[in-house]
């Protein structure tokens, strides 16, 4: 491959996940995986089969959330435009929503694998965290060198970004 062909493509690949509804999907989809992580240490089951339904209901979830949101942008839209919105555009809003589920996809799989046994099952819920902490932490990365901030910044912002990802997944555990 080219060095002119690979910088199209990185140029491609940023500007998809430069994308607000990319973004917002990720975020929002590592929230959400972590939260569901941590509210699984709290029934301490950490049985294969466990850990099967826990994979199942975390995509059952993630799917079903981002149904909701594309349903609430169904919704928001249509006092936009005073045509009613098509069939068509109401899928393509809610196929919008795709990244919410490709970001709980990590979490789900490291269950589905500790279902599997391909790991131990015990604890696999704190490296779920773990790592989705590490993904809040890398979009907040990622949009701050998109916007054309230095490294130090960026940097800074993106542990205060994963400190603020902490705080909304203990504040959840909390509730729940």
């Amino acid at each position: 491959m080219h060095d002119s062909t690979l910088r199209l493509s990185g140029r491609r690949l940023r500007g998809l996940f430069a994308q607000p509804n990319v973004v917002f999907g990720g975020v929002y989809g590592a929230v959400l995986a972590s939260s569901l992580a941590a509210a699984l240490t709290e029934y301490g089951e950490t049985s294969r089969a466990d850990r099967l339904y826990d994979s199942a209901w975390l995509l059952f979830t993630a799917c079903a959330s981002a149904l909701a949101h594309g349903y609430a942008h169904i919704i928001a839209r249509r006092g936009e435009r005073p045509a009613r919105l098509s069939a068509r555009a109401a899928l393509r809003v809610l196929a919008e929503e795709w990244p919410l589920v490709v970001a709980t996809l990590p979490t789900v799989l490291m269950l589905f694998g500790a279902g599997q046994g391909w790991w131990e099952s015990k604890e696999i819920e704190y490296i779920a965290f773990g790592f989705n902490i590490l993904l809040l932490f890398t979009w907040g990365l990622f949009t701050m060198r998109a916007a054309g901030r230095t490294w130090r910044s960026s940097l800074v912002i993106a542990c205060v970004d994963a400190l603020l990802g902490v705080i909304v997944v203990i504040a959840n555990a909390l509730i729940h």
